[in-house]
């Protein structure tokens, strides 16, 4: 069926709908009440469109629709087509990470705080997010100056003969040891919860109610310890910048343009204080208008496992706000509300938000205008298809094929982009085969899922570099012309032995192209391949030593860490607990019969 019958029997339910382009990919994703209205509607020659539309129109061949029973399950669906085609006429969020949270376990006898990045329905309580990093790890260390929680991993069950010195310096009350009843430790624990959902007067309150109660009842050592707790309390909570006196839980949209560029930040508040920002960045988005980008990120972002507050601040009214608000009710499990305020302290904070985008921008503008005339110049000096504003590089680290693994790193706009670095521990491949590892690693980098598109981690490159010759360039060939890669140029780069001179390699060409010394293009390239290897061997290293560090121990079913620290301590060596009974590892404490006589055969095996 060709695309003029297509259109004459669609479908008047809600549904979805995708614009396809001559090789079958997916141009744009779209949803509608009705289908056959919208659709239609492209392909009207009286409609009035941008030149962006007007170009994806001309360059549609075949279309696709999926009815769905609600307008609320085409957002869904919407939502899901758009991560996994990525198409080029969509508003694509081009940040596939999750953010850092804090996980608390609340269902087990003594949970302890996590640092996580995927919230899942397990019954715990999740707080953040914390974005910067730094953020998290600024709230966890306050955490642990006001409050004794343990920061340890062993099992608590308040059997365990003497605390560690986390307990004699006053940072941890031994809960592992029975010092801190289980009822205490969840008072505590109700305590922190407090303190992260802002709930600062109600928090101070019932410390203070618990101080004179145990002042009473003359435990005083305790009360003096609660007494500390709240001076700490009070002095952090006069040096965090409080947005309102209500506790809202909120998230701030403010969008910034710039010519063809758009900048998104997003603050994040909770119980009132701000915990974090994150800014966005999109490219060619002069035809996109602020409606469409504010709808297309607020599907995309919170599709994501992010916790959804009570409020989103956005800078104007959407069409969609209603069916938004419901599909996002539906991932809280409770009300939320997409609020465009006129005037009061959200609408400061709004402005807040657009003051941090523009200067977010502002900045990017200036990085891109300076790295620019060196992309060109790669760009011209190499005869690349396109300006290699994403360079990905690669190398490869062992040791005569053990230890293997492979880095990637990543330069955007030749800078380094640390947060879309990976390493990859070399699983197929034995002996030292070089070719063959880095077939691997770029195999897994443009892995297919789910018989979907390949998936693109971060986003497609412009340059892969190579630190190798024409022998690496072959190997990984095949590998980007099966993924059906090849939007983007593919270089070798590499230097005769004991000489200075940078040479590049191209696929199918046997003569490299020797790099002027001087020039900036040159040092460009080295930076990218002398980081890929200095990101590969760290990671060879600890790999390595990770290695050289595990013994027979570490192969026992049943054997922990735990278990396994508290044998080598008793016994001082593993030579010692290979030459004893069964006895004597059967009175090791923390120890059982039937894990006795697994290391107890286990050793054997080994020395024989």
């Amino acid at each position: 069926m060709d695309l003029k019958e297509k259109l004459e029997t669609l479908s008047k339910s809600p549904g979805v709908y995708l614009m396809k382009g001559k090789r079958g990919e997916v141009l744009y994703v779209g949803k509608a009440k009705v289908l056959a209205n919208r659709v239609r509607s492209y392909f009207q020659t009286s409609r009035d469109v941008t030149p962006r539309v007007a170009a994806m129109i001309s360059r549609i061949v075949d279309l696709e629709t999926i009815v769905t029973g609600s307008e609320l399950e085409a957002l869904i669906l919407e939502n899901n087509l758009i991560k996994r085609h990525r198409p080029k006429y969509n508003v694509t969020l081009r940040d596939d990470k999750n953010y850092p949270l804090l996980r608390l376990p609340i269902l087990e006898d003594y949970p302890r705080l996590e640092k996580v990045r995927k919230m899942k329905q397990d019954g715990a309580r999740y707080f953040g997010p914390y974005v910067p990093g730094g953020g998290l790890r600024e709230i966890v260390g306050l955490l642990r100056r006001i409050f004794p929680i343990p920061n340890c991993t062993i099992e608590i069950d308040g059997k365990l003969d003497r605390p560690c010195i986390e307990y004699e310096i006053k940072r941890c009350l031994a809960p592992c040891t029975g010092n801190q009843s289980k009822a205490e430790y969840h008072e505590m624990m109700d305590q922190v919860i407090l303190f992260l959902e802002g709930k600062d007067k109600v928090l101070v309150k019932n410390m203070k109610k618990q101080m004179q109660q145990r002042a009473e009842a003359l435990d005083f050592e305790s009360a003096a310890l609660l007494r500390d707790q709240i001076k700490k309390v009070e002095r952090a909570l006069e040096r965090q910048r409080i947005t309102s006196s209500k506790l809202e839980d909120q998230d701030v949209i403010g969008i910034a343009r710039d010519e063809s560029l758009a900048e998104i930040q997003v603050i994040f508040v909770r119980g009132g204080k701000v915990i974090g920002r994150k800014d966005f960045f999109f490219e060619q988005a002069s035809e996109i208008s602020d409606t469409a980008l504010c709808t297309g990120f607020i599907q995309q972002f919170y599709h994501k496992d992010v916790l959804v507050p009570r409020e989103i601040l956005i800078p104007l009214a959407l069409e969609d706000a209603a069916l938004l608000q419901e599909w996002l009710s539906n991932r809280r499990a409770g009300a939320v509300h997409l609020l465009c305020p006129q005037r009061g302290k959200k609408k400061d904070l709004l402005r807040l938000a657009k003051e941090n985008a523009a200067h977010g921008l502002s900045g990017r503008k200036k990085s891109r205008e300076g790295g620019e005339a060196e992309l060109l110049m790669l760009q011209e000096m190499l005869q690349l298809s396109q300006l290699p504003f994403r360079i990905e590089g690669y190398d490869i680290s062992n040791i005569m094929g053990t230890s293997a693994v492979g880095s990637m790193v990543v330069f955007e706009n030749g800078v380094a982009k640390k947060s879309d670095y990976r390493h990859f521990k070399i699983k197929t491949i034995e002996g030292a085969n070089d070719f063959g590892m880095m077939a691997e690693v770029l195999t897994r980098r443009f892995r297919k899922k789910e018989g979907s598109q390949a998936s693109r981690e971060a986003r497609v490159p412009d340059l892969i570099l190579i630190d190798g010759g024409l022998g690496q360039l072959s190997s990984v060939q095949p590998v980007l012309e099966e993924a059906g890669l090849s939007s983007f140029d593919l270089i070798g780069l590499a230097k005769e032995r004991g000489e200075r001179d940078e040479r590049v390699f191209f696929p199918n060409e046997p003569e490299p192209f020797e790099l002027p010394i001087a020039s900036a293009v040159r040092h460009l390239l080295m930076r990218v391949r002398d980081e890929a290897h200095r990101f590969a061997v760290s990671y060879h290293r600890k790999v390595r030593s990770k290695a050289m560090l595990e013994t027979p121990l570490q192969k026992v079913e049943g054997l922990g860490p735990v278990r396994r620290r508290a044998l080598l301590k008793y016994f001082g060596s593993l030579n010692k607990i290979r030459e004893a009974t069964l006895e004597d590892l059967e009175a090791t404490p923390s120890m059982n019969t039937k894990t006795a006589k697994a290391v107890f055969d286990a050793l054997r095996e080994k020395s024989h």
